[in-house]
C-alpha cells in the first residue's frame, strides 16, 4: 500500500475506535463510507468485507472489558448470536448480489434509521436478574434473525440495532444490553467477514490498519467518555448529527443507482 492510503486507513478506525469508546456505538456504520470515499477502496463489496473484518476484531476487545466486570448476559447473548449468526449468513449472500451503487444507496438510509436511534434516550432501568427462558426465547431468536439480517446484509456490527432487539426481548437494563451486544456484534461481524472472506472481497492490509487504528482510537474515547461525563449526551447527539450528514452525502453520490 502507498503512504498515504495507509495512513488514511489508520485515521479512519481511530476515528471509529474513538467514536465507539466515547458515545457507545455508531462508529461501525461510518467505516465503510470512510473506506469508499476516504481511503479509496472503490468496490463497495470489498469496503463492506473489510469493514466486517475490523468491527468483529474491535467488538471482541470491547467484550473481553464488559466480561471481566460481569456486565454480560451470557446466555440471552448466546441465543441472541446464534439466531443472528444464521440471519448473517443469508444477509451476507444477499448483500454480495447487489449492485454496488444501490447497496451504497441503501447503506445510507439505514445510517439515517442509526443516527434516529442513536437520538432516542436511553434509560438504564430494567430487569436486573433477567434470565433465558421461555417467555424471552422466542423473541431473542425472531429479533436476532431480523438483526443479523441487515447486519450481514450491509456489513455493520449492528449494536445500535442488537441493543434495541435485546431490551426488547428481554428487559433488561441498558447497561446489560450494551455489554451484552458486543457478543452479537462479534458473532456477526465474524460471519460476515468470512462470507466476504471466502469471495475474495476482503483488502487484508487495510483490515490490519483499520483494526490497529481502531484500538488506539478506542482507548482515547474510553478515557474522554470518562472525563466528559453528563456531556456524553451532546456528543452523543453531535455523533447522531455527523452520521445523519454523511449519509445525505452518500445519498447524492448514489442518486442514480435506482434510475
Amino acid at each position: 500500500m502507498d503512504l498515504l492510503p495507509s495512513i488514511l486507513a489508520v485515521g479512519s478506525g481511530s476515528l471509529v475506535g474513538f467514536s465507539l469508546g466515547l458515545v457507545g456505538g455508531g462508529g461501525s456504520v461510518l467505516a465503510v463510507p470512510l473506506l469508499v470515499y476516504l481511503v479509496g477502496i472503490t468496490n463497495p463489496h470489498v469496503a463492506i468485507g473489510t469493514s466486517a473484518v475490523a468491527v468483529a476484531a474491535n467488538a471482541l476487545l470491547n467484550l473481553m472489558n464488559h466480561a471481566r466486570a460481569g456486565a454480560v448476559k451470557w446466555r440471552c447473548a448466546a441465543v441472541f448470536t446464534v439466531a443472528g449468526v444464521l440471519g448473517a449468513l443469508v444477509g451476507a449472500w444477499f448483500g454480495r448480489q447487489v449492485d454496488g451503487e444501490k447497496l451504497l444507496a441503501l447503506f445510507a438510509l439505514l445510517m439515517m434509521v442509526v443516527a434516529g436511534l442513536m437520538l432516542r434516550g436511553r434509560k438504564g432501568e430494567g430487569l436486573a436478574g433477567v434470565r433465558l427462558g421461555r417467555d424471552n426465547l422466542p423473541k431473542l431468536v425472531g429479533f436476532g434473525l431480523g438483526t443479523g439480517l441487515l447486519s450481514g446484509f450491509f456489513g455493520i456490527g449492528g449494536g445500535f440495532l442488537i441493543v434495541p432487539g435485546l431490551i426488547a426481548a428481554t428487559g433488561m437494563p441498558i447497561l446489560n444490553a450494551m455489554a451484552s451486544s458486543l457478543l452479537a456484534v462479534t458473532g456477526f461481524g465474524v460471519t460476515t467477514a468470512s462470507s466476504y472472506a471466502a469471495a475474495g472481497l476482503v483488502n487484508w492490509p487495510v483490515a490490519g490498519l483499520f483494526v490497529a487504528g481502531g484500538m488506539g482510537g478506542g482507548l482515547l474515547g474510553a478515557r474522554a467518555a470518562r472525563s466528559l461525563g453528563r456531556r456524553r449526551g451532546a456528543l452523543n447527539l453531535l455523533f447522531a448529527g455527523l452520521i445523519f450528514v454523511v449519509a445525505i452525502y452518500m445519498l447524492v453520490r448514489t442518486a442514480g443507482a435506482f434510475l
